[in-house]
């Protein structure tokens, strides 16, 4: 008995400084996959102006658009989650990347607002797989401790790039009909992008990164199960409600939909002008991102299980001040509004590195991929779709600017409130679920 106690402890240091192999590849890999994905789904709204132009919409259509391009992310989401479970996480995010650039292809053939909706919705339904699924292999391919840089490099490389191709595409609008070139371009990009996943991810597998499980044989089939009871059972697990309820209050979301609709419409630029905020928000973004990442790992050591809580709350409030000062008041030249972009890029982009980390450690390794899908596909997309929705209907009688008060400011300033709740329950969470990995471990080394 003395053995199966002592050995978990002796083993599980030797396998907490091995690290698993082609992380930083598998990291690249997914960067790239995502940037074009992502280009795409944002592609519809990067081009809005010249597609409502050339086919007589207005902005309600974008909000009907954003939403239900996101409300189908809802079955979609957990459907691609439990498809991975079945034929491969590599394989999955290859069928997920050709599927959406097919039905993004199709799009740009739209001839009306019946024909865009169907085809830009299913390419979304086809593209939202990606983001959970690449985010439970980061969280299998770095430690706890790692995380967060990871997610800041992942999630800001893949807006820098994107803050490139965002402008780049938007010049077909120039053309007549370019709207459909766009589409047609990154729709075969979002295919070719298959290729590297087939040849260069490598699925490290699940609990890899755990110290606990790592070093063990047949690790994946000690963890139980993955049943629709052991799923649901994740509600029961307090940070990661709070987090659910958070991603409700995310109005941020919203600058990403209507923000280019925003200086269109209300504040007289032309779409290509206005796409130029693209880019400095993309690098805000990154800086947000990949600072906060660095930063982050060395808050938690300073500040143990709370650091990442701080600054997520600290992001939050950040982000309701600046939206309050660039959307509120009226500024001459879009180089003005090209500075408060970037700052609230840097804001937004300061979450990625805290809530997928926070996710990631109080939820058992077998059921991130789960997590992942219920956390960005699921509660992100309905808040998402449902702000996409009312704010375009609002908007057409209380203006975008209005809108703009409610949700990014006040309703970001309620959700920095929501968040105080972690400094009680991630502690909790966290110790609870190290003590479920070692009791594993203890059980293996036994039984082996």
């Amino acid at each position: 008995m003395n053995t199966a106690t002592t050995a978990p402890n002796k083993a599980s240091g030797s396998a907490q400084g091995q690290q698993v192999r082609h992380r930083w590849r598998n990291l690249a890999t997914l960067t790239g996959i995502t940037v074009v994905d992502n280009t795409e789904q944002g592609l519809t709204t990067t081009l809005f102006p010249t597609i409502a132009a050339a086919l007589h919409l207005q902005s309600s259509h974008l909000g009907i658009l954003a939403a239900l391009g996101k409300f189908i992310a809802v079955p979609a989401g957990p459907a691609w989650a439990w498809l991975a479970g079945r034929i491969g996480r590599r394989e999955t995010l290859i069928v997920t990347s050709i599927v959406g650039g097919v039905f993004g292809i199709a799009a740009g053939f739209s001839q009306n607002f019946v024909q865009l909706l169907i085809f830009n919705s299913l390419m979304s339904a086809a593209l939202i797989g990606g983001g959970p699924i690449a985010m439970a292999i980061i969280a299998d391919s770095f430690e706890d401790s790692q995380r967060s840089k990871a997610a800041g490099y992942f999630y800001g490389f893949v807006s820098l790039i994107s803050s490139f191709l965002g402008p780049l595409i938007a010049l077909f609008t120039g053309l007549t009909e370019g709207w459909r070139y766009g589409m047609w371009t990154i729709g075969a990009f979002c295919i070719v992008a298959s290729l590297p996943v087939a040849f260069l991810l490598k699925d490290p597998g699940v609990g890899a990164s755990e110290s606990q499980l790592a070093d063990l044989s047949g690790r994946e089939n000690i963890a139980p199960k993955v049943t629709l009871k052991s799923v649901l059972s994740l509600f029961r697990i307090p940070s990661f409600s709070i987090m659910m309820l958070s991603r409700l209050l995310s109005g941020h979301l919203l600058i990403a939909v209507f923000g280019i609709q925003f200086l269109v419409t209300e504040r007289g630029f032309s779409n290509a002008v206005a796409a130029m905020v693209l880019l400095p928000f993309g690098l805000g973004y990154f800086a947000g991102t990949v600072g906060g990442g660095l930063f982050i790992a060395r808050l938690d050591k300073l500040i143990p299980y709370k650091g990442r809580v701080v600054y997520l709350q600290g992001a939050q409030i950040l982000f309701a001040v600046i939206a309050f000062f660039a959307t509120q008041y009226r500024y001459d030249g879009i180089a003005v509004y090209a500075v408060f972009m970037a700052f609230l890029g840097f804001a937004q982009g300061s979450n990625p590195p805290a809530n997928r980390p926070i996710v990631a450690a109080v939820v058992p390794p077998e059921l991130r991929n789960q997590a992942f899908a219920i956390f960005l596909n699921v509660f992100e997309t309905f808040g998402w779709a449902v702000f996409s929705i009312g704010a375009g209907l609002l908007a057409a009688t209380l203006g975008i600017q209005t809108v703009f008060f409610w949700v990014l400011v006040v309703l970001m300033l309620i959700n920095a409130a929501v968040l105080s709740a972690l400094y009680v329950y991630y502690p909790r969470d966290v110790k609870r679920n190290v003590a479920v990995l070692e009791q594993r471990r203890k059980v293996a080394l036994e039984q082996g």
